[in-house]
This record gives structure tokens, C-alpha cells and sequence, in this order.
């Protein structure tokens, strides 16, 4: 599979801007022959949205005409038939949306307001498409262990981790969450032995900083390519699935998972 990760930096609000800028990257990564593009969190309408979130909700209908060139993975906001709102990721594929999932924890501390706008995601599993078994997360979801194990014990080979993250601490490669992602999706691909796409945006939001550095990994935690820092940029990556096989002969830890065990200990846990 040709992968496109196209790292980019949306203007808040602005749905018919962003829509016209993730169209041209779409456009590019066709004539670069990829098969799937993937955009960060919220990439329709950007992250700091507050009231603006019930005024950007949907999918523009040229998304849908383009997957029928190219697979398209994006963020943005989606409303519920009963008029709730979520964070979600679309995946469209041969003109049809194939799967969204709507974000699960919502951080609503320091900075982030998330609980207060939208409702929480309650399932969290994986998907087949064209290219093998998908499965998402949306930023925070990537910090609690039980999702990433969950999309690998139903299956996924590929992991599309698609983040809005503020910048803190020293600039580029040790800024300290640029970091702290790294060393977080390289354990995971290595335990769990799928690709992780890592898909961070840039730019600034009402004073705030995103730092990009996004990245693709193999099943054995290497770094298949790597975004630039505070800069819009694409990366395209061929991602073998025979390395799948490799990993998993090699590093065989989730043949001997025990998800009975698990399920057991959790219901003694919880009482």
C-alpha cells in the first residue's frame, strides 16, 4: 500500500478553506500514484472550535467522488442523528464512507474543553478495507493501553493515530510531546506488531502551537518516515505487508496473548 500522511494546518472555523486545501493534497497524492491519504484530527475544521462546533459538522461531498481514486482518512466533527457531536475520523473508500469512529476520551483539563462540546465515543474496534484490517484513534486514545490492544486482539494490521497535540518544552526533535509520541507509537508497534501511522497537524489556534513531526512506523517500531516540525509537509511511505509476517515470526507476543485471562482478572477487578 502507497501511504500519503499530509501534515497540515487548518484555519478554525473555516470548513470550505480546509476542504479546499486537504483537496489539493488529495489531488497530489493521486498523481504520486498513492493509494490511501491521511489527515490529522479535526483536519476539516480545526481543534479549538467551542460554539463553532455545531455550525461544521459533515462530510463535503468531493471527498466522497476523490475515494474513488484514493482512500481518504480525515478528522472532523459529526453530528448524530439525535443531534449529539463527536470528534470522529471518516474513512472513505470507492465512494462510500467505510467506517468512522468518534473519539472516546475527551480531555477536558488545562487547555482542552473537549467534554463540554461533545459527546464521547463507546466502541473502539477494527475494520477491513481493500489494504488488510484498519483500526483508529484520535489522539487521547492513544494514551489509554486498553484501545491499541483491543484494535490488535480484533485484528488490525495497520493503526492510524490521528492527533491534535500542543507544543511544550525544548523545540524540535526534543520537544518533549514530539518525544513522548515517538517513544509511545514505536512501543506499540514493536509489542503489537502493526504499522502505526502517526497523523499530527501545524500551525497555531487562539495563541496555541502545534508541532507536527508526524510519522509512520513498522511492525518493529522503526521509523518508515518522519514529517518536519512546525512546517506543512507530506510523507509517502510503501508499507510492505510482508514485514507484518516477518514481525510477528520474529516477535511472536500476541500469538500467546491471553484475552480470557484478561476478561477474567478485569470482572474481579471491577467486582
Amino acid at each position: 500500500m502507497k501511504l500519503a500522511v499530509a501534515q497540515i494546518n487548518p484555519t478554525l472555523g473555516n470548513v470550505e478553506k480546509n476542504k479546499l486545501k486537504m483537496i489539493s493534497y488529495i489531488e497530489s497524492a493521486i498523481k504520486k500514484g498513492v493509494e490511501l491519504v491521511v489527515f490529522p484530527e479535526l483536519s476539516l475544521t480545526g481543534y479549538l472550535l467551542e460554539e463553532l462546533t455545531f455550525d461544521v459538522a459533515g462530510i463535503p461531498v468531493e471527498f466522497y467522488e476523490l475515494s474513488k481514486k484514493i482512500s481518504i482518512l480525515f478528522g472532523g466533527i459529526e453530528e448524530s442523528r439525535d443531534y449529539y457531536y463527536y470528534n470522529s475520523a471518516f474513512y472513505l473508500e470507492d465512494g462510500k464512507l467505510q467506517h468512522t469512529h468518534r473519539k472516546i476520551y475527551l480531555p477536558t483539563y488545562g487547555l482542552f474543553d473537549e467534554g463540554r462540546y461533545l459527546k464521547s465515543g463507546n466502541e473502539i474496534k477494527a475494520f477491513d478495507t481493500k489494504f488488510g484490517r484498519f483500526g483508529i484513534l484520535i489522539c487521547e486514545d492513544a494514551w489509554h493501553l486498553s484501545n491499541p490492544y483491543l484494535l490488535s486482539m480484533d485484528g488490525a494490521d495497520y493503526i492510524f493515530t490521528l492527533v491534535n497535540s500542543p507544543s511544550r518544552g525544548a523545540q524540535g526533535a526534543k520537544l518533549s510531546p514530539n518525544q513522548t509520541w515517538n517513544e509511545m507509537m514505536k512501543t506499540y508497534s514493536k509489542l503489537l506488531t502493526s504499522f502505526y501511522i502517526f497523523a499530527h497537524r501545524v500551525g497555531y489556534e487562539d495563541g496555541v502551537n502545534f508541532f507536527g513531526g508526524s510519522r509512520v512506523y513498522s511492525p518493529n517500531g522503526d521509523i518508515l518516515g518522519e514529517a518536519k516540525t512546525f512546517e506543512e509537509d507530506t510523507i509517502v511511505v510503501d508499507l510492505d505487508k510482508r514485514s507484518l509476517r516477518r514481525a510477528r515470526i520474529n516477535n511472536p507476543v500476541m500469538r500467546d496473548e491471553k484475552p480470557g485471562l484478561v476478561m477474567r482478572s478485569l470482572e474481579k477487578i471491577i467486582g
